[in-house]
Parts: C-alpha cells; sequence; structure tokens
C-alpha cells in the first residue's frame, strides 16, 4: 500500500497569474527606495528564465532513468513549474530592458556556458541543479518566515517573490531525488557541486548589480556607500545570508535530504491564503504578509 504524499509535499501547477507587472506605476526602487535591495532581487531575476531552463534540462536528461511513478510525477510538475518562473521573470526582465540593463546579453553569456554544460557534463549538471535547488529553497523558507525582510517592496513584485518561494519548497526534492535515485551522484559530487554553486551563485550576481548600478548612473563614492550598507544586510551579524547559514550547511550532512529540514508553517499559511483569494498571488502575499 502507497503511503499518502503529506500536503506540504504537494507541487501544485499554477498558470496564467497576474502580478500587475505592466504598470507603469512600479518604481524604478521598487524596495522601499532601496537600490541595493531592490537590484539584488532585479540581478536574481535576470538569472531565473536561463537557470530554470538550465533546471529543466537537468532533470530531463535523467526522466527516462525514474522508475518511482511519484517521483516521475514530481518531476512533470516539477518542470511545469519552472516554466512558469521562466515566464514571469521574462516579463519582469523585460521592465529591466526598458530601463537600460542588458538582459540580452546576461542571458546569452548564461546560455552559453550552461547549454554546454549540460550537454557535456550531464551528471554535474543535475548535481549543480540540487544544489542550487537547495540555495532557493533556504532562501524561500527565510522569506516567508521572516516576511517582515520585505517592508517596504513593492506588493506586486513582492508576490512574485513568494509565489516563487512557495513552489521553491513545493520542488525542492525532486532534482536531488532524480540526482539519487536515477543520476547516482555521490555525496563528494553532490558537496563539489554545492561549494562551486554557493561561489559562482552570489558572485554573478553581484557582477550584474555592478553593470546595473552604472545603468543607473550612480557615482562611484555613491556605490561604494550602497555596497556598504548592502552587503552589511546580507552578511552581517543578523545579516539575511547570516541567517541562513545553519541550514545551508545541511547539505553537507551525509544523510541529507531537502524534507528533514525547512519548517512549513508560514509556507501552508501562504497556500491557505492563495486558496482564499482565488489564486490571485498579489492579495494573498498582501493578507500573509498583513497577518504576520
Amino acid at each position: 500500500m502507497t503511503t499518502p504524499m503529506p500536503a506540504e509535499r504537494e507541487i501544485v501547477p499554477r498558470a496564467n497569474l497576474d502580478f500587475g507587472l505592466q504598470s507603469d506605476e512600479i518604481p524604478r526602487y521598487w524596495f522601499g527606495g532601496d537600490p541595493f535591495r531592490t537590484r539584488f532581487f532585479d540581478a536574481l531575476s535576470t538569472l531565473f528564465p536561463q537557470g530554470e531552463r538550465f533546471f529543466i534540462e537537468s532533470v530531463r536528461k535523467f526522466r527516462d532513468q525514474v522508475d518511482d511513478d511519484e517521483l516521475h510525477t514530481e518531476v512533470k510538475h516539477f518542470i511545469f513549474q519552472e516554466a512558469q518562473h521562466t515566464r514571469v521573470h521574462n516579463d519582469f526582465n523585460d521592465r529591466l530592458k526598458r530601463q537600460g540593463v542588458a538582459v540580452d546579453h546576461i542571458e546569452k553569456q548564461q546560455r552559453d556556458v550552461l547549454v554546454w554544460t549540460c550537454r557535456k557534463f550531464p551528471r554535474w549538471s543535475l548535481a549543480q541543479t540540487a544544489a542550487a535547488e537547495h540555495i532557493t529553497a533556504l532562501m524561500s523558507h527565510f522569506f516567508l518566515r521572516h516576511g517582515a525582510v520585505f517592508e517596504g517592496a513593492d506588493p506586486r513584485i513582492r508576490a512574485i517573490y513568494f509565489w516563487h518561494a512557495i513552489e521553491e519548497i513545493e520542488h525542492k526534492a525532486v532534482a536531488f531525488d532524480v540526482m539519487q535515485k536515477a543520476a547516482g551522484v555521490g555525496y563528494f559530487m553532490r558537496c563539489m557541486a554545492m561549494l562551486y554553486v554557493s561561489i559562482l551563485f552570489p558572485l554573478h550576481t553581484f557582477m550584474i548589480m555592478r553593470h546595473m548600478f552604472k545603468v543607473d548612473g550612480i557615482g562611484r563614492w555613491q556605490r561604494l556607500k550602497i555596497w556598504g550598507r548592502g552587503l552589511w544586510w546580507l552578511y552581517g551579524p543578523r545579516g539575511v545570508f547570516t541567517r541562513m547559514l545553519p541550514h545551508y550547511l545541511t547539505y553537507y550532512l551525509p544523510g541529507y535530504h531537502p524534507w528533514k529540514h525547512g519548517e512549513t508553517v508560514a509556507f501552508n499559511r501562504w497556500r491557505e491564503e492563495y486558496s482564499r483569494y482565488d489564486g490571485d498571488p498579489v492579495s494573498a502575499t498582501n493578507s500573509f504578509v498583513a497577518a504576520n
């Protein structure tokens, strides 16, 4: 007899969500007027479309080797959700293009590397995907649990990142399970991929932010101040990334599995709000944040 999947592990396909990104009312620095926080999340958005395609392809290469029916269904829903993330972030990135950000150039450089890596080194690509999924999942757990971090953010863009966080948690174990059960990736490669992603992910993000600040016409000394305050926000004693460190380190445990870590109380509350507001992610997020 098959054991029913816990409710929080259900991957829910959601489509045709409207975040109101066409509105001209969204300010350039939509995160409370803060250039660093705004451009940090803007830079992440430029990485998502090609990154999501890479995740899909790296998992898809091993889909035929998955002999677990439940995991096979999860892979299908994982691909669907990642495709939806690509669509929404492409719309988001169109805003950045209108601001003068070289989104097409950023994506081309990223695509050239990722396509080649996925073709030549499929197991390493899947290990990178599992590592990246751990990082996005721990960020998702953190932001849902500490919704005040997004205080002052534009409600429409805040809703994108909360919705994205929910789906990252829902499918956070899929790439890992395919890596373990179908690709046979061992502990050493898993850890090496995590170290690699942990260095390249923030480095790439910061390089894109540097470009964005130049596009914004921010002077050198002002940029230094922005970087100083922003890096303290991320890496200070009570910084965002600093507080995520214990969860991050769990990936290096020999018996690690994504569903062993990360609380789901806030996660389930957002999903309840989403149902209550009939699939309106902006209203659901506004209600969720107000109740915190």
